[in-house]
């Protein structure tokens, strides 16, 4: 098994992608939820705001662009604060091991996400999930090396994000590729989505084996460069859930669950997730910790 590991910093976004959405205003005013607000600790209610962690762009729930985050994740946040009362800045940091450390250690209130719901995360972490997910592969235009399947990357370049559950996923395909006499995968591990796109795109790698939403961003911005393959398999999940992530047992993880509860009852989740073009990642309701249960 070959595993490659690039580590990119760069945030290509700006450079490579532009809007592909439209920019229309989800813009809400909603009124303070009191219940919830004085639920929230003591120090946040008297700093007013805390700070929610993310690894880079990871489109279209985030799109990082120099100190500025917007997408689908940002509009959800800027909901939950009106909801508490209180202001939700934003950080980046340099892939997922990053943002889980920062969490953990206390430095960062929570990461919105979405971050993967695995059953192995939930023993450090809770996670409060609010979209479902597929992982699939970006591929170039006609799918020159016939990649559809796990099976079918033996022997193929693959890019994946850096420490995520796809990259676990096709390091483990890798081992099987040569337990059954194939030619080995080569692994190319980026730490931002745009570095790992960029290398579809540039032909260093194959493909990029990532969540489908973001994948079909990508897809629309690469001018028919790329095309999306192996959807409709499981490709080594099962029902995958994503959403915020905080410390075990933190009191955010329920007050994070009534109000995303709230902005699907209201209406606002559906809007937001609709103008990112998400419709089918929608859940009906949001769950903590529903990752290894079964599908809802």
């Amino acid at each position: 098994m070959s595993i490659k590991i690039i580590l990119s910093a760069a945030l290509l976004h700006t450079l490579l992608l532009g809007p592909v959405f439209a920019n229309e205003s989800t813009a809400v005013n909603l009124p303070i939820n009191r219940e919830l607000q004085a639920r929230l600790p003591k120090k946040i209610l008297d700093d007013g705001k805390m700070v929610s962690v993310n690894p880079g762009s990871f489109p279209p729930y985030e799109i990082v662009t120099g100190t500025e985050l917007t997408g689908a994740s940002a509009d959800l946040t800027d909901a939950i604060g009106q909801l508490l009362g209180i202001k939700i800045e934003h950080a980046t940091v340099g892939g997922l091991p990053a943002l889980l450390t920062g969490v953990n250690s206390g430095r960062y209130q929570l990461g919105f996400g979405p971050i993967g719901d695995f059953k192995s995360r939930q023993e450090s972490n809770d996670f409060i999930d609010w979209v479902e997910e597929f992982v699939v592969f970006a591929v170039q235009k006609g799918n020159p090396k016939g990649i559809t399947t796990l099976d079918t990357a033996c022997g193929q370049k693959i890019a994946v994000m850096a420490g995520g559950s796809a990259e676990k996923v096709i390091k483990a395909q890798a081992e099987k590729c040569l337990a059954d006499g194939k030619a080995a995968i080569e692994v190319q591990s980026y730490t931002d989505q745009p570095s790992s796109i960029l290398s579809v795109r540039s032909k260093r790698a194959d493909a990029f084996f990532s969540s489908q939403a973001p994948l079909v961003y990508y897809v629309a911005q690469a001018n028919g460069q790329l095309e999306l393959a192996g959807v409709g398999q499981r490709n080594g999940f099962e029902a995958l859930y994503q959403g915020a992530v905080v410390p075990k047992g933190s009191e955010l993880g329920p007050i994070l669950h009534d109000a995303i509860k709230l902005l699907m009852e209201n209406g606002t989740y559906a809007a937001i997730m609709k103008k990112w073009g998400l419709e089918s990642n929608m859940l009906q309701q949001p769950g903590i910790n529903l990752g290894g249960q079964a599908s809802k």
